[in-house]
């Protein structure tokens, strides 16, 4: 009977240890390389589609700029279609500065890499996670 209870007792903690393990695979790798200065830093937000450009973001990391390279990484993140918007923030306002002609001040880029005149579009940036890790390159 103690012997029983010794491998039940194994077996539950192989099985949480695996779980746990499982978890820490499932996270998105974020990277700009191509960020002119190192001033201020990248703010990344990751959106579903009822969110993006509409409210804030299922997921934001916050990250430093050494070297013109920035890079986040969005843990335990659940299956489903993402976007991701990422802002350098050179003032530190948090928030994307704009001209008096409502042209951006900061560079920005998005999960698809469209350079496109006007706001980043949902179907544009998109893309599915199922699980485990996922690398994305931005570019400014």
């Amino acid at each position: 009977m103690k012997t029983l209870v010794v491998l039940a007792a194994a077996l539950f903690f192989n099985l949480v240890n695996a779980q746990e393990n499982q978890e820490e695979k499932e996270k998105i790798i974020v990277t700009i390389n191509n960020i002119t200065g190192d001033e201020g830093e990248i703010l990344f937000g990751m959106y579903t589609e009822n969110t993006f450009m509409k409210a804030e973001p299922e997921f934001r990391v916050l990250s430093k700029i050494k070297d013109g390279v920035a890079t986040a990484t969005f843990e335990k993140v659940p299956e489903g279609t993402y976007a991701i918007i990422a802002l350098h923030d050179k003032n530190g306002n948090k928030r994307m500065d704009f001209d008096s002609s409502g042209m951006p001040m900061e560079d920005y880029g998005t999960s698809g890499n469209s350079m496109s005149y006007g706001p980043p579009q949902w179907n544009d940036s998109k893309f599915a996670f199922d699980k485990g890790i996922r690398e994305i390159v931005i570019l400014f």
